[in-house]
């Protein structure tokens, strides 16, 4: 074997150990959002005003604004997500997206066995659509108005009839309300963005994003009755830039506290 062919196969080897890390590395982003105060509020009941016998028939319905777990402090329902480190309010920011993650997941479902929505907050991916179930022995609709890109809908969906699907979702900055008009205090929200980096915490308070991208990107938290988790009252800063880095990103604890009167 010649010199020459020796010396390019040597550097093929080279350059072949060398490939994995000048590509893009990817990072798991993991943490935990906690109740930041000592007292954990009472949970009240919900103020049930139709169909009260199908509604309250396993008892009265908790209230579900403010899920605490009182062992541990984790705040369940909380939004989280990734956004652009330079612009809070851009939505339509896309970072680089891991091959794994660029095909749109299946629709997000929504369910409503008894006289609440569950689960109360999810969030999609533009593209994707929202599927609402009603298993109820009750009729329920499903009300979004999500302004001037959509989408607006208001179906109802009877007892028996086909779940009711909801298109057209545009990323939004902040996430959008919706409701069941028949009774009035069924309600939660959807978080809708233009990449697959997000997540909504669990019973535990934890959440976990795979496979972001290394660099430094802004994490968004909100909650419904908290409003931003992170915010910087000086700049008026929704979230924070961090630097993503590493086989996981442990952000760690983010406590939560509600607006003070």
């Amino acid at each position: 074997m010649s010199r020459l062919i020796r010396a390019v196969l040597a550097a093929a080897f080279v350059l072949a150990l060398s490939a994995p890390a000048a590509m893009a590395e990817w990072s798991t982003i993991k943490g935990r959002i906690v109740w930041g105060e000592d007292k954990i509020p009472k949970v009240g009941d919900v103020a049930v005003t139709t169909d009260i016998k199908i509604c309250e028939a396993k008892g009265k319905i908790a209230m579900q604004d403010l899920i605490i777990n009182e062992k541990t402090k984790g705040v369940k329902y909380v939004l989280v997500w990734l956004g652009d480190p330079d612009d809070a309010k851009n939505a339509a920011f896309k970072p680089k997206i891991h091959p794994s993650l660029v095909k749109l997941g299946k629709d997000v479902e929504i369910d409503q066995p008894c006289c609440m929505f569950e689960p109360r907050v999810v969030g999609l991916r533009e593209g994707q659509n929202l599927i609402v179930k009603n298993p109820a022995t009750i009729a329920h609709n499903f009300s979004i108005n999500s302004g001037t890109k959509g989408p607006n809908a208001n179906p109802l969906i009877p007892v028996g009839g086909d779940p009711a699907k909801v298109k057209g979702f545009v990323a939004k900055p902040i996430p959008t309300p919706f409701s069941c008009s028949i009774h009035g205090w069924m309600k939660g929200y959807v978080g809708v963005f233009a990449h697959p980096y997000f997540a909504v915490t669990d019973a535990d308070g934890k959440f976990e994003i795979k496979n972001a991208p290394e660099g430094k990107l802004r994490l968004l938290v909100w909650h419904e009755k908290a409003g931003w988790v992170i915010y910087n009252n000086t700049t008026e800063e929704r979230g924070k830039v961090i630097d993503i880095k590493g086989k996981t990103t442990d952000v760690g604890e983010l406590k939560l506290t509600l607006p003070k009167d």
